[in-house]
């Protein structure tokens, strides 16, 4: 599963369409997005340097992690980048976000072109256009496209409105030369409202959901974040694919994180169908099932179209005298009059109706306002 992500991620989308985006979403209980991004940041590099991606760069965004751990991460992943390489360029909005620091906007941290660092979050406009020129570098101002990574958009919330984040995001979606786009997010620190529209923006959505969460809420899940990865490091990841036509496909993959990163392995088929269904129920504020008191409950309640003798045979009178009575049989009707009797079990009943005139006909099939012209 996590392999159709970076393909997506690779392939790109087709000219004219927007670029594919993935948007990561992690938990206090499983906080692994900068683990994944970084399995996906490997990856996407790897293809790159190959010749295997439609994109020929790579555009880092930092914002919870410095270029130099990006950096050495790849280092260890035998991905060597150097001042001299021509496929990645760094855009740091971790070392200095707001500008505190005495230097230059455009000053270099790291090598002469690799990591450039952008003072200003705040002023999305130029972020995206530090984001475009950066691209630029490597791969020039024709066709040729370039992916772009995003580690975390918790800083650009915190910074900027929701409105304007979500436009940075669909701008560079939509820009001709972004191959593709991908981002993490953290759940706990923003409303719904801020969750839903990023997951709107995003073609995939990939969470981390814990074997075991805490029973007790979040004040042992705080606790347990001083520990190792080895308490945290398992449980379920759920990708959301988003299909032409409006249709969704939901496929999960079981997760292990330890000191050399994220490891994905294949579930069952019984555990993957029963973990698609569950991502699949909507979020509702009732619950749709009952217990056994109210189901108890619910089957002592009489309703009005049932028969209330206590499970005993029960006759239904239904307005009409029938000779199956066996104590009267049917009156005929005269010319003077029209009878209807309503005769009961052990009863007596009778009603009788008289007509106004003698104009007026029993059971007559003539239409009373026949003779108007409509």
């Amino acid at each position: 599963m996590a392999d159709s992500i970076f393909r997506k991620l690779r392939d790109g989308g087709e000219e004219g369409e927007l670029a594919p985006a993935l948007t990561i979403e992690e938990t206090v209980v499983s906080p692994f997005a900068l683990d994944v991004s970084c399995y996906l940041l490997a990856n996407l590099s790897s293809s790159i340097l190959a010749g295997k991606s439609k994109s020929e760069g790579l555009v880092l965004v930092t914002f919870s992690r410095s270029p130099s751990f990006y950096l050495q991460f790849l280092k260890q992943k035998g991905i060597v980048v150097s001042s001299s390489s021509k496929w990645i360029r760094v855009l740091d909005c971790y070392t200095d976000p707001l500008g505190w620091i005495d230097q230059p906007s455009t000053g270099v941290t790291e090598g002469p072109s690799l990591v450039k660092l952008n003072k200003c979050v705040s002023d999305l406009k130029r972020l995206f256009s530090s984001v475009i020129d950066a691209g630029r570098e490597m791969v020039g101002d024709g066709k040729t496209r370039f992916s772009v990574a995003i580690d975390s958009v918790n800083e650009l919330l915190r910074h900027s409105s929701m409105p304007l984040v979500s436009g940075l995001l669909t701008d560079l979606r939509s820009h001709a030369q972004v191959s593709s786009l991908f981002w993490s997010l953290n759940t706990d620190l923003h409303q719904e409202k801020v969750t839903n529209a990023l997951e709107y923006i995003s073609t995939m959505k990939a969470n981390l959901e814990p074997f075991c969460p805490s029973p007790d809420g979040k004040r042992n899940a705080l606790e347990n974040l001083f520990l190792a990865h080895q308490d945290f490091g398992k449980g379920r990841f759920h990708v959301r694919f988003k299909l032409r036509k409006g249709r969704v496909r939901v496929m999960s993959e079981e997760y292990h994180v330890d000191q050399t990163g994220i490891n994905l392995s294949p579930i069952s088929s019984a555990e993957s169908v029963i973990a698609a269904t569950k991502s699949l129920i909507p979020k509702v504020h009732f619950n749709l099932q009952l217990s056994e008191k109210e189901r108890v409950e619910k089957e002592k309640v009489v309703l009005p179209f049932e028969h209330q003798d206590h499970g005993k045979s029960t006759e239904i009178y239904d307005g009409r005298r029938t000779l199956a009575d066996g104590k009267t049989e049917a009156t005929p009707l005269s010319s003077g009059e029209l009878q209807a009797d309503v005769v009961s079990s052990g009863k007596g009943g009778e009603i009788i109706y008289f007509r106004d005139s003698d104009d007026e006909h029993p059971d007559s099939d003539e239409d009373p306002d026949d003779d108007l012209d409509i």
